[in-house]
C-alpha cells in the first residue's frame, strides 16, 4: 500500500466516515477508529470539537491540504463579497487538482495533485503543473497527448462509483473539460455532509 493510499485511508477511519464514497474505505466495514482505542464509547462532542472536524474533513477531502495552505483559502474566501461558506466551497473546487479529479480524469483526489505535479496536464494548451493553481469559468483543461493512455487514466473513465458534476463539462473522448461555472454548496457531489458554516465557526474563534 502506498504512503498516499494510506493516509486516505487513515482520513476516512479518523473521520469515522466514508467522505469520499469509496467502496475499498475501511469504514464500510468498522466505523471507529485506528489503533487499539478505536472502539472507545465516543462522549459527548463540543462545539469545539464539532467545528475543528467539520474543518478536518473538508479539509482531508481535497488531499488533506497542509493547515497553511487551507487557511490561506479561507482568508481568500473571507475578502470575496458573499457568503464565505459558499465562497470557501467555491474556491476549493477551482483547484486545479479538483477539477482534474471531478472530470475522472484520475480516480483519487490524491492521485489527481500527482498528476498535475508530474505535468499531465494543460489549462488552456499551456502546462501547468500546480495543483493548487485556480481555473477560471471558461477555462479549458486537457489531458497531454502523450499521458492520454495511460492505465490510470483509461481505469479512472471508467469507474461508476462517481458522476461528473454540471459545473464541468467533459469529453473523455478528447480527455478535455471546460469549468463552466463556480459551484455553490449544494452543486458539489459529496459523498457526506460537508459543513462550512462550522468551519467559519472555528476560524473566528481561533
Amino acid at each position: 500500500m502506498t504512503k498516499r493510499t494510506s493516509a486516505k485511508y487513515k482520513i476516512d477511519r479518523r473521520m469515522g466516515e466514508n467522505i469520499w464514497g469509496r467502496p475499498k474505505s475501511p469504514v464500510n466495514r468498522r466505523e471507529y477508529g485506528p489503533g487499539q482505542h478505536g472502539q472507545r464509547r465516543k462522549g459527548k462532542v463540543s462545539d469545539f470539537g464539532l467545528q475543528l472536524r467539520a474543518k478536518q474533513k473538508l479539509k482531508g477531502y481535497y488531499g488533506d491540504l497542509t493547515e497553511k495552505q487551507f487557511k490561506g483559502i479561507f482568508v481568500a474566501a473571507e475578502r470575496v463579497r458573499g457568503d464565505t461558506g459558499e465562497n470557501l466551497i467555491g474556491l476549493l473546487e477551482r483547484r486545479l487538482d479538483a477539477v482534474v479529479y471531478r472530470a475522472k480524469f484520475v480516480a483519487t483526489v490524491f492521485a489527481a495533485r500527482q498528476f498535475v505535479n508530474h505535468g499531465h496536464v494543460t489549462v488552456n494548451g499551456q502546462r501547468v503543473n500546480i495543483p493548487s493553481y485556480r481555473v477560471k469559468e471558461g477555462d479549458l483543461i486537457e489531458v497531454r497527448q502523450k499521458s492520454k493512455q495511460l492505465a490510470v487514466v483509461l481505469e479512472a473513465v471508467g469507474l461508476a462509483e462517481r458522476d461528473v458534476p454540471d459545473y464541468i463539462e467533459v469529453d473523455h473522448s478528447k480527455m478535455t473539460c471546460t469549468f463552466v461555472r463556480i459551484p455553490g454548496l449544494g452543486d458539489v457531489p459529496y459523498p457526506v455532509q460537508m459543513e462550512p458554516n462550522l468551519v467559519i465557526e472555528y476560524y473566528a474563534q481561533n
